[in-house]
């Protein structure tokens, strides 16, 4: 993938950016983003397919965090007023029967009345705290997509929704590593601590240079991977549930809440608690 530029984009408010999304300026990836403000995975999917859904993502919270649920028409609330979740992401997948059928950069004409949209919790989220830790990102410094793997690690099943864990990686020193995994183990609902720290193969990435989705970055001398559950995770369920129609963001292209980063954790708990 060519290298695109979010220089412009990271001192922007989240409702300016996802105003130049929906004008469709800005058609690359997110991370990096409005700095500051946590960003979210997005499932759309039948209203009669939703309980078991939000139940795959109940029964698996650290891949599938919920912020927020949105019915009837496709505005977010809770995560940004007037937000659109159906043209505020710079690209979509539309699945069908479980197979990735199109790409498009506006959802709008596949939205029905009884659907229910799920949005997810990031781990672009908690690269703000990592950065600020000195730790480098190597996706955000090469200006590539994150890279992400589906791996041997199975997700609890929910009616039709299994499947396997799908990873973000970064690669750091393993000094760094523990770092990152002291920062990220308390910020649950953004993915929480590493799955796995090391060798790929350890839980079924055969190649770390050919990620399933997004671009392979380089890792350098003396580095590990470190792996983090991914909100992409969703996508791999709906391939073996087969729901009739699916839209989600395209991996890498996200919603921007309004939600800062240092807040979400708590906001979200609040927001259980009542």
């Amino acid at each position: 993938m060519a290298k695109f530029d979010i220089t412009p984009y990271k001192t922007m408010h989240p409702r300016e950016v996802r105003e130049r999304i929906r004008s469709q300026e800005i058609t690359f990836p997110t991370a990096g983003m409005a700095a500051g403000y946590a960003q979210a995975n997005l499932v759309i999917l039948p209203g009669k397919w939703a309980a078991d859904f939000e139940e795959f993502c109940r029964l698996n919270p650290f891949p599938c965090p919920v912020l927020e649920i949105i019915k009837g028409e496709p505005l977010t609330h809770a995560m940004g007023e007037g937000g659109n979740i159906v043209t505020d992401i710079p690209e979509y997948y539309i699945y069908r029967d479980g197979v990735l059928c199109e790409t498009v950069r506006d959802a709008s004409d596949y939205w029905q009345d009884d659907f229910v949209g799920f949005l997810i919790g990031c781990s672009f989220s908690f690269e703000e705290a990592l950065m600020k830790a000195g730790i480098e990102v190597r996706h955000i410094a090469q200006g590539r997509n994150v890279p992400m793997y589906k791996t041997s690690v199975q997700t609890k099943k929910a009616g039709p929704f299994f499947g396997p864990t799908v990873c973000s990686m970064r690669p750091m020193t393993p000094e760094n590593a523990q770092k990152a995994k002291e920062i990220t183990e308390k910020m649950p609902n953004v993915h929480g601590a590493p799955l796995h720290i090391g060798d790929p193969a350890e839980i079924g990435i055969a190649d770390v240079m050919q990620p399933d989705y997004g671009d392979a970055v380089d890792i350098y001398e003396g580095e590990v991977p470190v792996f983090w559950p991914c909100g992409v995770t969703p996508q791999a369920a709906v391939e073996n549930a087969k729901p009739p129609i699916v839209i989600t963001h395209s991996p890498g292209h996200m919603f921007i809440t309004d939600i800062e980063n240092a807040k979400l954790n708590d906001y979200l708990e609040e927001m259980k608690q009542k």
